[in-house]
C-alpha cells in the first residue's frame, strides 16, 4: 500500500479510529491491532510475502528467547549465526541470486571458459532489506546483552512489522522501537497536530517535489546520449532533489504516522543538502542505515582505533557495503566506492567531525565558508548521484564522458521539457522552506511555537494546495521500494 494512495487515505483514518477509540484502554489490542494493520498494509501489495516477515519474526523471537536462557559462549554465537543466517539468506537469495549468478558467468568467460547457468525469475520482496536489519538489531543487541529478549510475541511482531516504516525505513533500532510496544500510550493533540505537519510536508516532498523531478530526471537519463553537457547536469541535479524528497519524503510520512499512534521513531534525514562536508553529510542521510552500518559492522571490525590501514579497510568495507545493500548492480559499489574515497581524507587528517552543529546555527545566513563547503559537498555528491541513477557502469561512464564535453557550455533546452522551469522555481522554494526549518525535526515543526495563527494555516494550506495542484496524475511508487 502507498502512502501516496486513495487506499491509505482510506486506511489510516480507520486504524487511527479503532486504535485510539476502540482498543485505547487495553494495551494487548493495539499491539494485536497493530500487527493485523501491518499485515494488511504489507499484503496489499503480495499477500505471499506475509510468510517471509512471519517466518523471520517466528525465528528472531525463538533465537532471542533461546539467548536468554544460555550463558554458553559457543551456544550463543550458533544461535546468532541462525538469526543472521535466515535473514542474510532471504535477502541474499531474492536480492542477489541473480548478480551472483550472472556475475559468476561473466568471470570465467573473461578466462575463455564458457558456462551455462540460469537466471531466475525473482520478484524482490518490497521492504526486505529494511526489516530484516531491522529484526537482525533484535538478535544481535539481545547476544551483546544491551537488550532483555522479550516473551511477548504480538510487541515483538509489531515491532517488526511495524507499517509506517515496514517497507522503507526509517530502520529502527529494537533498543528504541521495541519497549515502546510495552508502555501505555495515551493520545497526545499536540504531538498528533505536529505528527500531521511532518505527513503533509513529507507529501509534499513526494508529490510535488520527487515525482515532478523523476520525470524531467528519467527523460533526460533515459536519453542521455541525445543530450548536451548542460542537460546532463540538469538531468543529474533532477535526480538529485527526486531521490532525496522521494526518500526523505517516506521518512517524514512514516515518522508522522508513527507519531499519530504515540510512538517516536529516529530521525532518518536531517536536511542532508546543507551538509559542509561528505562527513556531515554521511551523518544527516539514510540515518538508520549508516548508524546501523556503524554500531554493527564498522565498529567490530575496529573503526577507527587502527593503524591508517585499517581505517581505510573498514571505511571501504562500510561505503561498498552500503552501496551493495541499496540493490545488486555494479553502478550501486562503485557509488559506495566514490563516497568511501570523498570520506577518506576528512578521515585520516581527523577532520571527519568537525561539523557537528547545524550549518549557521541561529543565523540567517551562512559564511563564505559555509556556503562554500555546502557548494562543494553538493557538487561531490550530485556526481556520485549518477552512479547511482545510471542504468549500468557503461551508462555511467557515458553519461559523465557527456557532461565533460563542449556542450557543457551551452544553455540547457527547458523549452523541450514542459514545465521544468516550474519544477526548478518548486525546488527553490522548497530548499528556502528547508533552509528555514534546519534546526528542527522536520521543516514545518518550525510552526508549532509560530504565535501567529495566520501564518500557522496559510503555510498549511499553500502545501496542501501545491500538492493539489502539482500531484501526478496516477500514483508514484517510492524510489526505494527497490531496494
Amino acid at each position: 500500500m502507498l502512502f501516496n494512495s486513495i487506499d491509505f487515505a482510506i486506511f489510516l483514518p480507520i486504524v487511527f479510529a479503532i486504535y485510539w477509540f476502540v482498543v485505547s484502554k487495553n494495551l494487548k489490542l493495539q499491539n494485536l491491532l497493530i500487527v493485523a494493520a501491518s499485515y494488511v498494509f504489507y499484503g496489499w501489495w503480495d499477500w505471499r510475502f506475509l510468510s517471509l516477515i512471519f517466518f523471520s519474526t517466528l525465528v528472531d523471537f525463538s533465537v532471542g528467547r533461546a539467548l536468554r536462557g544460555t550463558e554458553d559462549e559457543g551456544k550463543r554465537k550458533a544461535l546468532l549465526w541462525v538469526s543472521i543466517a535466515v535473514n542474510l539468506g532471504f535477502l541474499g537469495f531474492f536480492k542477489y541470486f541473480n548478480f551472483f549468478v550472472d556475475n559468476f558467468v561473466a568471470a570465467f568467460s573473461l578466462l575463455g571458459t564458457e558456462i551455462s547457468a540460469t537466471s531466475l525469475s525473482i520478484i524482490l520482496p518490497v521492504g526486505i532489506s529494511f526489516y530484516t536489519f531491522q529484526t537482525l538489531s533484535y538478535t544481535i543487541d539481545v547476544y551483546r546483552k544491551k537488550l532483555d529478549a522479550t516473551d511477548d510475541f504480538i510487541a515483538f511482531s509489531a515491532f517488526v512489522s511495524f507499517f509506517p516504516q515496514l517497507v522503507a525505513g526509517p530502520i529502527e533500532r529494537a533498543t528504541n522501537l521495541l519497549p515502546q510496544f510495552f508502555k501505555k500510550r495515551t493520545f497526545d493533540y499536540d504531538r498528533a497536530v505536529d505528527g500531521g505537519r511532518q505527513i503533509l510536508w513529507g507529501l509534499f516532498k513526494k508529490m510535488v517535489i520527487a515525482d515532478n523531478c523523476a520525470e524531467y530526471a528519467n527523460l533526460i537519463f533515459n536519453n542521455s546520449a541525445e543530450q548536451s553537457g548542460s542537460m546532463l547536469v540538469l538531468g543529474a541535479l533532477f535526480f538529485t532533489f527526486q531521490i532525496y524528497g522521494d526518500f526523505s519524503g517516506y521518512s517524514d510520512i512514516a515518522i508522522g504516522t508513527a507519531r499519530l499512534f504515540g510512538f517516536d521513531m529516529k530521525k532518518n534525514f536531517a536536511f542532508p543538502y546543507f551538509s559542509r562536508d561528505i562527513a556531515e553529510f554521511w551523518r544527516r542521510w539514510h540515518i538508520s542505515l549508516s548508524t546501523w552500518f556503524r554500531d554493527y559492522l564498522y565498529i567490530p571490525l575496529g573503526g577507527s582505533r587502527g593503524g591508517t590501514w585499517m581505517k581505510v579497510r573498514n571505511t571501504f568495507a562500510i561505503f561498498i557495503v552500503s552501496g551493495f545493500w541499496h540493490g545488486a548492480n555494479w553502478t550501486f559499489i562503485i557509488w559506495g566506492a566514490l563516497n568511501a574515497l570523498y570520506f577518506l581524507p576528512l578521515l585520516l587528517t581527523n577532520n571527519n567531525r568537525r561539523n557537528m552543529e547545524v550549518v549557521a546555527k541561529g543565523k540567517l545566513l551562512p559564511t563564505f565558508r559555509e556556503l562554500g563547503g555546502i557548494g562543494m559537498t553538493f557538487g561531490l555528491t550530485v556526481f556520485a548521484w549518477i552512479f547511482f541513477r545510471a542504468n549500468s557502469l557503461t551508462h555511467a561512464f557515458e553519461y559523465i564522458g557527456g557532461i565533460f564535453s563542449p556542450s557543457l557550455f551551452s544553455l540547457p533546452k527547458l523549452g523541450t521539457m514542459d514545465g521544468a522551469i516550474t519544477t526548478l522555481i518548486l525546488i527553490g522554494g522548497f530548499l528556502l522552506v528547508e533552509w528555514y526549518g534546519r534546526e528542527y525535526e522536520h521543516a514545518l515543526e518550525r510552526l508549532k511555537n509560530s504565535s501567529s495563527t495566520f501564518a500557522k494555516y496559510a503555510i498549511t494550506y499553500t502545501v496542501i494546495v501545491l500538492i493539489v495542484i502539482f500531484m501526478s496524475s496516477s500514483e508514484q511508487d517510492f524510489i526505494y521500494f527497490q531496494f
